[in-house]
């Protein structure tokens, strides 16, 4: 493969202008596609294989108008009477009337019920709510609906009533990352111009991640509305194509300047670098593809749409590294060199002399292995400690500011009913079999109405074919609290006594229900995704270095890291730790699909600080070094890059801290927190201090396996053997040297 992409790479050198021309007419063809693209669908709540699902199908089958699908948009307004007043005084009844009234008549409206028709006024007649149900999704709520709302909310508003709306209908649109994500972007700038000392060298890794993420999030809005992609997809998408674009770009520039100064022409440099450093890039963005794509298999639609689109974006970033930037390399073949570089031409070090930061903490780490070793896994076991009190769900109203009508709602609500009343069961009641329909619709909604903590139930009310009935069940207890998944399963569990005698059966569905089926589905889906990928690390780990050892730790490294950075999440944003820092309104459950898209998206940043590391430790053992020397030497080489990789994605996914989306703020913080220890806790420390403990039994591996494991070059031993036999001896030519084809002329001529 090296040969190939040292091909590759010496092609898109010398027909840059043609590589270039076909990247912008993508990036042209893309935009042009999204343009006329539908809008993007939200994230929808479908999900197989969980009792509340099947209800909520049952409901769309026996009642028209789709009127039981969980991705239509609901609406509650709440009343609330002046102090001392009530909602039940004709004013304020009529003015609620009329709201209502206004509201049913809107075109995109399926059900408005009133408080007074629906008996949804509290106990002391000082609250109220109204319930609107619409007939489309709510990313497909027109303006005309919304303002039709907000009039009549401001006309109920003025005889005196606090009105709010809870729900998405009027709820402003989440912003992605704004200026939190432009000062990310900002630091893995300055990281890059600290790196390499040169504004162009900086430039240029940023310049081609912006193209790639440009292409693939253009890609999404084009093709979102076919296959279903929601924005939280793309800016996933996104936020991983910017991260591992940087890095990737950045790995094959310094490897260009890296052979640059061993004195190789331009051109020649290119190819090598894509060659090596390019076989480096494959293999890591393979693995971030197939555990990106894996999460299709784990029966959970919304990930694995998170999944194929991030791993599209990877492939992208893997291309344009292979592809644009030696093309790049072709306009600007001596800009991108350290200014001493290009005044006096390559000079390096003789072999083995050169000591850098690198070297230092590789030699520290061999002095004291053990300290650092129990130091490292200490540090991360403890971090890891919060993930025993994990708590799944999906946060609702509740989480947001306090200066959203949602949120003010939910409180208004919770105040008056109780907190359950924002997390109503919705029961369905499949009576076709039952001699009495309508009994055994009552039967059932008393025996629920009586099981310990349900706050309240409501009649029955069935279908017009008179064969199903639907009722809802409010718990004493807020939505994401466990008292009310343990009712839910309660309620479940008594499921035989309650349909004993009626000839009917019942489903518990309502969104309360589906995220706790969804919260109990995802563990047993993380085991088996987490073996799969642990496996599959192993077995890739295995081929490329030839060793039990270093795949073992590399997996458990991996693990630890993974652990520590969900225990990260729990205590700022389940406890509530430091959350001004990341503007957290309040704490809640961690997202359901959150804890699988971390390890899916950590595995393969993971494997990139592994390969791009230990490749170089094992290019030093296989070339006769020892293997404490080989740490060094490993170090010497990678530390920088590996360093700047780092702090790059650090910034990039802490800028998308800032978002408004839960989903996003939550994973742009569990990979910062991830990189930050799997980079520098488990690749900088643990794995030298354990291959300084092992010494040359961490290369070892068994005759037999060795004759069966297919052999990969990802060091490009062979293009390099091939190389020096058919190249004479290379001498160091100076920058100036070379003609800039910027300037004029071939640049190594």
């Amino acid at each position: 493969m090296a040969t190939y992409l040292y091909r590759l790479g010496r092609l898109a050198f010398r027909r840059r202008r043609l590589f270039l021309l076909l990247w912008l007419a993508l990036l042209g063809a893309a935009g042009f596609a999204s343009s006329t693209a539908p809008p993007l669908p939200g994230e929808s709540g479908s999900m197989p294989g969980i009792e509340s699902q099947a209800a909520l199908d049952l409901m769309q089958q026996r009642f028209p108008g789709n009127a039981g699908s969980i991705d239509n948009a609901t609406a509650r307004v709440v009343f609330v009477a002046p102090a001392g007043r009530q909602v039940t005084d004709p004013g304020n009844r009529a003015a609620i009337e009329a709201l209502v009234g206004r509201v049913s008549r809107g075109p995109q409206v399926a059900a408005a019920l009133s408080p007074f028709q629906a008996q949804t006024v509290s106990p002391d007649r000082s609250t109220a709510f109204a319930s609107v149900a619409y007939k489309v999704k709510p990313d497909d709520i027109d303006d005309t609906t919304r303002n039709q709302l907000r009039t009549a909310v401001d006309a109920a508003r003025a005889s005196g009533l606090t009105v709010e709306v809870g729900g998405p209908v009027l709820a402003e649109k989440p912003s992605i990352g704004g200026v939190s994500e432009l000062v990310g972007v900002a630091l893995a700038a300055l990281v890059l111009l600290v790196t390499f000392g040169s504004l162009v060298a900086a430039g240029l890794p940023l310049l081609t991640a912006l193209l790639g993420v440009g292409i693939s999030t253009l890609a999404v809005f084009a093709t979102g509305a076919a296959l279903g992609l929601s924005q939280t997809s793309g800016t996933l998408a996104s936020m991983l194509g910017l991260a591992v674009g940087i890095d990737y770009a950045l790995l094959v520039v310094s490897r260009y300047r890296e052979e640059r100064a061993k004195g190789h022409p331009a051109q020649e440099a290119a190819g090598l670098a894509v060659g090596t450093a390019g076989s480096a890039v494959v293999f890591a963005g393979l693995t971030v593809i197939i555990a990106l794509a894996g999460l299709a298999l784990i029966g959970i639609p919304a990930a694995a749409r998170m999944g194929l689109t991030a791993a599209a974006a990877i492939a992208v970033a893997v291309l344009i590294a292979l592809t644009l930037v030696p093309a790049l390399l072709g306009f600007w073949p001596n800009v991108v060199l350290a200014r001493r570089a290009r005044k006096d031409g390559p000079t390096p070090p003789p072999e083995g002399t050169a000591d850098n930061a690198g070297t230092r903490w590789a030699r520290f780490v061999l002095r004291r292995p053990v300290l650092v070793l129990a130091g490292s896994i200490a540090l991360l076991v403890v971090l890891a400690l919060p993930v025993t009190q994990l708590q799944l769900g999906m946060p609702g109203d509740e989480a947001k500011s306090t200066a959203t009508t949602e949120r003010r709602a939910y409180d208004a609500l919770a105040r008056a009913f109780g907190p359950g009343v924002n997390g109503p069961l919705a029961i369905v009641v499949d009576a076709r079999g039952a001699a009495d329909r309508q009994g055994a619709a009552k039967t059932i909604a008393a025996a629920v109405g009586r099981t310990p903590g349900v706050a309240a139930v409501s009649p029955p009310q069935f279908n017009p074919a008179g064969d199903t009935a639907l009722f809802t069940a409010v718990p004493a207890t807020a939505p994401t609290s466990e008292a009310t998944e343990d009712l839910v399963h309660r309620i479940r569990g008594e499921r035989a006594a309650t349909e004993a005698g009626t000839g009917a059966s019942f489903l518990v569905s309502g969104l309360t229900a589906v995220n706790i089926d969804v919260a109990s589905k995802v563990p047993g889906g993380l085991v088996r995704y987490l073996a799969v990928v642990l496996g599959l690390a192993f077995l890739l780990l295995l081929m490329i270095f030839r060793s039990l050892i270093v795949p073992l730790k590399a997996v458990f490294g991996f693990l630890l890291s993974v652990l520590a950075a969900l225990g990260a999440v729990i205590a700022v944003f389940q406890w509530g730790w430091a959350a001004d820092l990341v503007g957290l309104q309040q704490t809640g459950p961690i997202i359901s699909l959150m804890p699988i898209v971390l390890v899916g998206m950590i595995f393969g940043l993971a494997m990139d600080y592994e390969v791009f590391l230990v490749s170089r430790m094992r290019e030093a053992y296989t070339g006769g070094e020892s293997a404490a020397r080989s740490v060094v030497t490993g170090f010497r080489h990678s530390a920088r890059v590996v360093v700047a990789a780092a702090l790059i994605m650090i910034a990039v996914f802490s800028g998308f801290v800032g978002a408004d989306l839960a989903m996003i703020k939550m994973i742009g913080f569990s990979l910062a927190a991830a990189v930050l220890f799997d980079a520098f806790v488990v690749r900088m420390a643990l794995v030298p201090a354990l291959l300084a403990l092992l010494g040359e039994r961490a290369w070892a591996l068994p005759r037999w396996l060795d004759r069966l494991l297919p052999h990969v070059d990802l060091e490009g031993a062979a293009l390099r053997r091939r190389y020096t036999a058919e190249t004479p001896a290379v001498r160091p030519v100076p920058a100036e040297a070379e003609r800039d084809p910027a300037g004029a002329g071939k640049p190594d001529a």
